[in-house]
This record gives C-alpha cells, structure tokens and sequence, in this order.
C-alpha cells in the first residue's frame, strides 16, 4: 500500500488526541505526497461535505497482535476482543475516520490541499486513501453501540481564565474547548491535585480536574 498524503494537525503527541473524530472545531490540512497532486485526482470532490480518511496508526505500530485489548471506555481493566473495538492496536495498523470536508485549494506550493475539521489525527499521520462520505448507505441511525454505550460519556465543564485563553491563538480556541470538555484523562485516572499538561498546536496546556469542572491553570 503506498502512503497518498499525511495530516497537519495540532496534535504532536498521542495524549489529547480525540478518542474519536467530529470534533468540529478542530482543524486540519491533508497534504499529498507529489506523485498524487493532481488536480485531475479531486475532481467531483467539491460536491461532497465529508469524506472517510483511511490511515496508518504509525504510532502503534506491533511486530505481534493480541486477541484482547482494554478499551479506555470501560477504565482501562476491563478485556474486550480486539475487533469489537477502535483500538490502535490492531492486526494491521489501519484507522478509519469520518471528517468534515471545509474547503479544498489545488494550487498551492505544496499541491492540492483539503481542508477539514474533526479530525482525530497525530500531526504527521500517514494517510492511505480518501472516499468519499455518502449519508445514504454510510449512515445508519439504528446501529447498537455495543458496550462503547453502556457508559454515557458527559461532558466536563471548561474554566478557562482570561489570562490563559490570550496566550491561545484565536482559530485554535474552540478546538481546545472541545477537546477539553471531552476529558483527554484516561478513563482510570481521577485525581484532583495532578496536573496534566497536553500538547496541542504548538503549545503546552496544563489543567486538573476536579468532578465535572477542568480548569485551565497554564498555557505556554
């Protein structure tokens, strides 16, 4: 399989990362590789609003496999098959995202260029393949959940001071919020005095959790 283009994104570390794509204020740019910037290639794609990404876990990937994983959703302890979950680490490093198609420019230095949101991508991320989303037979209201919804997954409520919300460049901002209020913890982790710090877009975020509450106590 040859790799097409890789992904420009805030995230350059794993922790923080969405645990799942949609987050529409997160922004990125997929950036093909030269033998595939041609424009002849993304005709008809402007008349679609998303589109499915197929991509590399580069970071997980395994010279071995395991028939079982822990899924972050069930804490961390719990043992589920690895093919009733989304989890890196898999017989092939292969990951599958729904995102949001916002603008596409093809004459850039650096070739055509898509612009999309909700994209749960490490910044660098190798990518395989670009389809096209169609609502029609892609998207199925009925589905079950399985046990990924026997945990309703709330939201936290984000204090961000003043001080530390000026440090963050103004189109990075309801990204962050997003994937704040989301919990970027591990599932297993609940104490209120530790601080966490995550890499996003450049800077280093640090904040605790206390209940429903994350609070912003850093930005750098």
């Amino acid at each position: 399989m040859n790799i097409i283009a890789h992904i420009r994104s805030p995230f350059t570390e794993k922790f923080g990362i969405p645990r799942q794509s949609g987050l529409t204020g997160l922004q990125s740019q997929i950036v093909f590789e030269p033998p595939y910037r041609v424009a002849d290639a993304f005709r008809g794609l402007e008349g679609y609003s998303h589109i499915w990404i197929l991509w590399q876990f580069s970071e997980a990937i395994r010279q071995d496999w395991s028939p079982t994983v822990r899924p972050p959703r069930l804490g961390g302890n719990t043992r589920m098959g690895v093919f009733a979950t989304r989890s890196p680490f898999r017989p092939n490093p292969i990951g599958l995202s729904s995102v949001r198609l916002e603008k596409i420019e093809l004459h850039t230095p650096d070739g055509p260029i898509l612009h999309v949101s909700g994209a749960d991508l490490m910044d660098g991320t190798p990518i395989y393949d670009i389809k096209p989303y169609l609502a029609y037979t892609d998207a199925h209201p009925e589905a079950l959940g399985g046990f990924a919804l026997q945990q309703k997954e709330g939201l936290l409520e984000v204090e961000f001071p003043d001080a530390c919300r000026a440090a963050v460049p103004e189109h990075l901002q309801a990204g962050l919020v997003e994937i704040l209020s989301q919990d970027p913890r591990p599932q297993y982790q609940n104490d209120p005095t530790r601080v966490y710090t995550m890499s996003f877009g450049g800077m280093e975020v640090s904040f605790t959790v206390e209940g429903t509450i994350l609070r912003v106590c850093g930005v750098k």
